[in-house]
């Protein structure tokens, strides 16, 4: 039996690779028995689908990104591999639960958010599809950080995910690759007479790679991420060390090692910034290093380089690959400007994640000239050219050259790497609708008259393997029952769900599926926080990055209005509801972590007032990552997408709540747009100003006060709030977020979607009372959400950017 053959190696590896008893293991050391016996599996898998790659020849698509995020990763192999059940089993025999086991793995600290996650997502149905694709990023020792909510405060803990090592990477020493830093460039004639140019001197890194494998579901498939660690060049300062001076010996290994430490280390000082433009170049360099490598395999020059890799570049941070990939194929490969330009730009694909313009890198210019002197020159070359196309082909308006140049000029000159990306690749992408339309007529609209056939849409998708299949068993195993397993694979297939919707016991069955995800997270809320809640109540579930734009201070807001009109009305009929919140703050972004401690001490008043007893709890769940959010995505009854219309540039946390039938309350933002047309305006909950009224009330110049004084219930909370009721022991503590709303502009229209949003949640209550016409909505946000499948959204990559094929066809 497998379960048997999995048993003696979970065993076998206990015993000689950890060098335990295998007659005594503890919890611990049959997880990692039954990790190194699943890698065994992946491993004879991996090598047999980079032979098919070898033999096909086929182009293969490099997806570079700062992030990546992936959860946990035993749960997800055995779900793939389709040996859960004899996991199940095996380490019963052993004396374990499987559960159990599944805990004791760390969330893999290598991303933040849902940048990071889409990532991992398209890793999933890269491998699904049999797309000859592969990850590239970097393998943080400690990622962002562990959040600890003390006090109420959100205070930062190092997060030492590696702390007891990491069965799942496969460490390659013999691949090291030197990167470059600091130096100088010098000029020289080549034997043929022309002008060459060259980087020397300066301090070495090396980057060993770091292989973490991906299969597709069913396990035939798989491929791998490969991140980089930073490798000192010099490990030890013998004489320094002869000397007693132990600190300075180790020196420059600390140094060159801090590269892959931390993911976004603070830049609030000089040498933060420094540290994150050589994480970017240090991570493109090397992976640049590892594409040509292998392309050098089978190709003799470079004519074919384009049709045989294509590169995309997950947001801004890996922009430098393109002046990278420049000096590569000019001073390394000798390659003339032209030739080396037409290479680039039908290699590169570059992904927009933000209409922010605060979000869109750029990097001073003396920093770019210090730590990379040969990529400034090679930046001031192609702004250099591409001015001068520009002034040629518009030259009736002066200002184009100076808003589109790559450098911006002022007091401090930066390189805009936004700019690269777009004048260095043949396709630039939103990723919703709406997203990409603001993108081609405002945040890039000179460049979309430049290049307009350059921009284009590739809505973003999640993998329902991870976010239905493996995160909700119960609602999974009742929509098989119902259509049958095909939905897995091809999430179009949920369509068939949609007369199940009108089947009164089948909405029935539903409700029972969504309640057991409920209760699961109720356990886990009272494991983490101590709060006990009501799985029989509304779950409004607002989980996300804490930032001013996503508005979780419009959704406390409702809280404390909900709040006080319990408090006026003690005997009231009001639909009992948990509020849930999580999410992260950037260590230096005080207003969000301000606003984290407003959700605390707002909670810490209801929740231990009895007037509201049964009826309002609010939960801030700590230290949000994937492993957490599989359990909080299933239990959602109400998904909060309540970003300021026009800022949010997709979403997917949207997406996984709908798809697990969470009935989703929304601005007409990201990709709230097309999940509304998807699932019906009427099983969706929109309220607030559009993104074009968003513009013209702005324009027309907003006056938050205008709103504060005109509603009552509005006023009432802002004032308890700003007055202390919340904080009666610092009664000033929140008044900068009620000074931000009143006295600073309210630049994310919090004031003006209020009362919109308040009449939203009113008719979400309204619907829950009901509780077979909210299934039937339930079941269509589930049956309908068949659009954002990440697989759907890779092979519009591949057909339409990248021009690769899936294996086999």
């Amino acid at each position: 039996m497998k379960s048997d053959a999995l048993r003696d190696d979970i065993l076998r590896h206990i015993q000689f690779t950890l060098g335990n008893d295998p007659g005594k293991p503890d919890r611990f050391s049959c997880y990692m028995g039954l990790a190194y016996a699943v890698r065994d599996r992946l491993m004879e898998r991996w090598i047999r689908t980079q032979r098919s790659l070898e033999d096909t020849l086929a182009k293969r698509v490099y997806f570079l990104s700062m992030e990546f995020l992936p959860g946990r990763f035993l749960k997800n192999y055995l779900t793939s591999l389709q040996i859960d059940e004899e996991a199940r089993i095996a380490v019963e025999e052993l004396g374990f639960d499987l559960s159990e086991l599944e805990e004791e793995e760390s969330d893999a600290g290598l991303g933040n958010g849902g940048l990071g996650r889409l990532a991992s997502c398209y890793m999933d149905s890269m491998a699904c599809t049999k797309l000859p694709g592969y990850g590239y990023g970097i393998r943080y020792d400690y990622g962002i950080f562990h959040q600890v909510i003390e006090d109420g405060y959100q205070r930062e803990e190092c997060d030492n995910w590696l702390r007891r090592g990491d069965p799942w990477e496969i460490q390659r020493r013999d691949g090291l690759q030197p990167i470059r830093f600091y130096g100088r460039t010098e000029s020289y004639t080549d034997i043929e007479g022309r002008l060459r140019h060259r980087w020397v001197d300066g301090e070495l890194v090396q980057a060993m790679p770091c292989d973490i494998l991906i299969p597709g579901f069913g396990g035939g498939y798989v491929t791998n991420m490969r991140l980089w660690a930073a490798q000192s060049s010099s490990e030890l300062n013998l004489e320094h060390f002869s000397h007693g001076h132990y600190m300075s010996a180790v020196e420059s290994k600390v140094l060159s090692e801090t590269i892959s430490k931390v993911l976004y280390p603070s830049d609030e000082v000089e040498l933060g910034k420094e540290l994150r433009l050589k994480q970017q170049y240090f991570f493109v360099a090397a992976t640049l290093g590892d594409i040509i490598r292998q392309y050098k395999k089978q190709n003799p020059t470079f004519d074919d380089f384009p049709n045989s890799v294509a590169i995309q570049l997950n947001d801004t941070h890996p922009t430098i690959a393109i002046p990278e990939l420049m000096r590569l194929l000019m001073d390394e490969e000798e390659l003339g400007w032209d030739v080396a330009w037409r290479i680039c730009e039908r290699t590169f694909a570059y992904t927009n994640h933000t209409v922010l313009p605060e979000a869109l890198e750029t990097w001073p210019v003396d920093l770019i000239g210090r730590l990379l002197p040969r990529h400034l020159e090679i930046i001031y070359e192609i702004n250099r050219r591409f001015l001068e196309v520009v002034t040629s082909q518009f030259p009736d308006e002066p200002g184009l050259p100076a808003r589109v140049s790559l450098i911006q000029e002022g007091g401090v000159r930066r390189v805009r790497m936004a700019h690269i990306a777009i004048v260095g690749s043949h396709s630039v992408n939103g990723v919703a609708e709406l997203h990409s339309s603001i993108l081609k007529s405002s945040l890039f609209h000179d460049f979309d008259r430049i290049f307009p056939d350059r921009f284009t849409n590739v809505t973003n998708g999640i993998t329902p393997r991870r976010w239905l299949y493996q995160a909700n068993p119960s609602l999974s195993r009742l929509i098989t029952s119902a259509i049958g397993p095909e939905w897995i694979g091809d999430l179009d297939r949920l369509q068939e769900l949609v007369p199940s919707a009108d089947d009164h016991g089948f909405r029935q069955s539903w409700l029972e599926m969504k309640r057991e995800g409920k209760r699961r997270l109720a356990r886990y809320i009272l494991r983490s926080t101590g709060i006990g809640v009501n799985p029989n109540t509304l779950f409004d579930v607002h989980v996300k990055r804490m930032h001013e734009y996503k508005r979780q201070l419009l959704n406390v807001l409702h809280v404390v209005t909900l709040y006080n009109r319990i408090k006026a009305n003690p005997d009231g009929a009001f639909q009992p509801r948990t509020v849930i919140f999580a999410g992260k703050a950037a260590p230096a972004y005080h207003q969000a972590k301000r606003i984290i401690k407003l959700i605390t001490s707002v909670a810490e008043v209801v929740n231990h007032d009895p007037d509201v007893r049964g009826r309002l709890r609010v939960v801030f769940l700590p230290n949000y990552c994937v492993s957490q959010a599989e359990k909080i995505v299933p239990a959602a009854d109400l998904s909060e997408q309540i970003s300021t219309a026009g800022m949010e540039a997709s979403g997917t946390g949207n997406m996984k709540m709908s798809l697990n039938g969470a009935l989703t309350i929304g601005t007409l933002d990201g990709a709230n747009v097309e999940i509304m047309e998807a699932v019906g305006r009427d099983n969706i909950f929109i309220f607030g100003l559009t993104a074009e009224q968003v513009v013209d009330l702005r324009a027309g110049g907003y006056d938050p006060r205008r709103y504060y004084q005109g509603d009552g219930e509005l006023r009432q909370t802002l004032d308890m709030i700003g007055s202390g009721s919340f904080s009666p022991r610092d009664r000033q503590l929140f008044a900068p977020i009620v000074g931000a709303l009143l006295d600073h502009g309210d630049y994310f229209l919090v004031l003006a979607d209020y009362r919109s949003y308040v009449t939203a949640q009113e008719e979400v209550s309204r619907v829950f009372q009901d509780a077979d016409e909210w299934s039937r909505r339930s079941i269509l946000n589930t049956a309908r959400m068949g659009k954002f499948s990440s697989d759907r959204a890779v092979l519009e990559y591949a057909n339409r950017i990248w021009g690769v094929q899936p294996l086999g066809r």
